[in-house]
């Protein structure tokens, strides 16, 4: 899962980045509002995390512009303000939770869950020939036999399917996996690909992912 924090103070932002990461989910940055539209312009997101009181453009006007523009992205608003008309600006602007600072972050984490929840039980298993990811238990399947996965693994085999007919580059992997801060040189992408293809091969004596040489990976649409 992909998150996208929109938080200016900076030692707020690494203390729920870290969190999140070690949760998990892949986490991307932004330290005012024009940055936050930018990141969402070009990447696609499960969360955004958004603070009302931002530099530039407020919270508030960032969820306007994302709904107006037609992206549905769950959206949690969080403020050092509680009345209930913040609140309320809050959620007629499009957001989909709220919450005040100073909080618990076992409250922020269990907020996140049941948001992301509700949009994976909104979907559909993701099937592909004999490969079947059940996406609100994170389990996959290849010829009606479970294989386990790591995370970054299931996450990058999510991606794949999510774009089968796409040929994906290293950079958009790098990027959607492990977020803008990973070294872009790493050859870490490879690394787990290499173990989800021999993980597919092991138990369906299939290879579903096509290596195009010198642009990156995708869904190999003959195999079905």
């Amino acid at each position: 899962m992909r998150i996208l924090l929109v938080e200016d103070e900076k030692g707020v932002a690494n203390f729920i980045k870290k969190g999140l990461e070690e949760e998990l989910y892949t986490v991307d940055v932004a330290f005012d509002g024009e940055s936050a539209l930018a990141f969402v312009s070009v990447n696609q997101y499960d969360l955004i995390i958004l603070d009302i009181m931002l530099p530039d453009i407020s919270g508030i006007e960032v969820c306007k512009r994302l709904r107006q523009s037609g992206i549905e992205t769950l959206i949690i608003m969080l403020t050092a303000r509680d009345s209930v008309t913040d609140k309320v600006l809050g959620l007629d602007s499009g957001a989909d939770d709220y919450l005040t600072k100073p909080f618990l972050f076992e409250e922020f984490l269990a907020r996140v869950r049941a948001l992301l929840r509700r949009r994976t039980t909104e979907l559909a298993d993701l099937k592909y020939g004999d490969l079947r990811i059940d996406v609100g238990s994170h389990r996959v399947y290849a010829c009606d036999k479970e294989i386990m996965l790591r995370p970054k693994e299931f996450a990058i085999l999510e991606y794949l399917l999510r774009n089968k007919g796409r040929v994906l580059s290293r950079t958009q992997i790098l990027e959607n996996i492990w977020g803008y801060d990973y070294d872009p040189s790493s050859n870490i992408v490879d690394v787990h690909m290499k173990s989800v293809r021999e993980k597919i091969y092991e138990v369906c004596n299939k290879d579903y992912i096509r290596t195009v040489r010198g642009i990156g990976y995708s869904i190999d649409l003959e195999k079905q």
